[in-house]
């Protein structure tokens, strides 16, 4: 709530806090007591290393060996450090103070070779990640998307693309660390109540039938008018087939996404009822193997759904269960437990609080209520009558439009609202929610400033 997709890097500067407060807390409990230092150095070895191995990607031998070379290092540095500490006097320090500079100069020291190796470490890591990541391109899908139909991309700057790069791409994670997945040793599972439970590694999953597909998802998160929403081509086996393949058992009302780590999403099995309605376990995004910020080697996209509740990253076990007998893991959070995408618009030019001249101004945006399509979208000035806009062709219900206004401005300051109906005739609702704890609800308004 209040770093928004900051919080991640507000929490690791805070850890690197508290470290440093705890070190520092040693060191001067180590000036009284040297084996109480090194107990002390034992002890929050012992808590990482505890928190490492909770971590389903850690090798547990790497970690044990990271965790004795820390604390070993810090064992024998600090009475190096602490013998350098000048010894007060009574009488007035000389000019300059060389013991205090010699001190200062070797804990500067120490702390930069502690950071080199933090970075070289990580370093190692990211290039053994990527070596394992390095594989043969995705093959290409037996069942293509239809080609994107004519008058779909509207010509207006800086109106999002109808397809979003996959660098500008939304990120929402619960991991503070880039989960990177070594293939050669990964399955993803169909477990739970089924009748033929089953793993498959990557390359059996590239084996089978690859479909592709336009779909736009979006997080709860996203206050209205935000930008964490997207439109991809995504390419993947549908999860009808894993499902067929291990037999559903009746009874079964939940599908439950499993991360690497541990994480969870969780939908109604009912969600795929709908024929039309196509599922993915998909293994590339944009015509491209996925990256691993978006969930290499596998991830769950489901037409309709917010992201917290269906589109797991980093995928690792696909369980069959009841909406009775689990909540994933936002549902505890006070999240809602079914949470299909609210049909929403965005003004995406003019920017809010920016200057125009007088006369035809294009007003522009994107529209979205997956899987139900865009029916019509309107702008309203100053609070008056709603006028109908402009839409580009939709790639199909599963995807956002842009859309379009030629406003007639006259000469200062006006309110511009915007808001859609979506495929089954409902209208964007004008009252305003919080984005929890099923999405963020109202019309997105801003202000512009028009020139005479």
């Amino acid at each position: 709530d209040l770093f928004g997709t900051a919080d991640k890097l507000v929490l690791n500067i805070l850890v690197l806090g508290v470290a440093l407060l705890l070190g520092a807390a040693i060191g001067l409990l180590g000036r009284r007591s040297i084996t109480a230092a090194r107990i002390a150095f034992t002890a929050v070895g012992a808590v990482a290393l505890l928190a490492a191995l909770r971590d389903p990607l850690v090798d547990p031998l790497l970690a044990l060996v990271s965790v004795a070379l820390a604390s070993g290092t810090a064992a024998v540095m600090l009475p190096w450090l602490l013998a350098r500490i000048p010894e007060p006097r009574s009488t007035v320090a000389e000019m300059p103070n060389w013991g205090r500079r010699r001190f200062l100069g070797s804990a500067l020291g120490v702390a930069a070779a502690a950071a080199a190796s933090g970075a070289v470490g990580r370093l190692l890591l990211d290039r053994r990640a990527a070596q394992a990541a390095s594989l043969p391109p995705v093959p290409e899908p037996g069942a293509t998307a239809a080609p994107i139909p004519s008058g779909a991309e509207l010509n207006v700057e800086g109106i999002s693309p109808l397809v979003t790069p996959t660098a500008d791409f939304y990120r929402i994670d619960t991991a503070l660390l880039v989960p990177h997945v070594d293939v050669s040793g990964w399955t993803v599972s169909v477990t739970g109540m089924v009748d033929r439970p089953f793993s498959i590694g990557y390359q059996e999953l590239l084996a089978m039938p690859l479909v592709e597909q336009y779909v736009t998802i979006a997080c709860v998160s996203n206050e209205v008018g935000g930008g964490l929403v997207g439109n991809a081509l995504w390419r993947g086996v549908r999860l009808r087939d894993l499902l067929d393949r291990a037999g559903v058992r009746a009874g079964a009302t939940q599908v439950v996404g499993r991360s690497v780590d541990g994480w969870t999403a969780g939908f109604p099995t009912a969600w795929l009822d709908e024929a039309d309605r196509e599922a993915l376990v998909a293994v590339a995004m944009n015509g491209k193997a996925l990256p691993p910020e978006h969930g290499f080697p596998a991830r769950l996209i489901v037409p309709g759904l917010y992201g917290y509740v269906s589109a797991t990253k980093w995928l690792k076990e696909i369980n069959l269960t009841t909406l009775e007998a689990f909540d994933a893991y936002w549902v505890p959070l006070g999240w809602a437990k079914e949470a299909p995408i609210l049909t929403q618009s965005r003004i995406d030019v003019p920017r809010d609080g920016a200057g125009a001249d007088a006369g035809q101004v294009a007003v522009a945006g994107v529209a979205w209520a997956p899987d139900r399509g865009i029916r019509a979208v309107e702008l309203q000035v100053d609070g008056g009558p709603w006028q109908p806009a402009e839409i580009g062709a939709a790639i199909s219900d599963a995807t956002w439009v842009q859309w379009l206004f030629r406003w007639d401005a006259t000469p200062g300051q006006h309110r511009l609202s915007v808001r859609a109906t979506d495929g089954t005739g409902e209208v964007q609702t004008d009252r305003v929610t919080e984005p929890a704890p099923d999405g963020a609800r109202g019309h997105h308004t801003i202000t512009v400033d028009v020139r005479g």
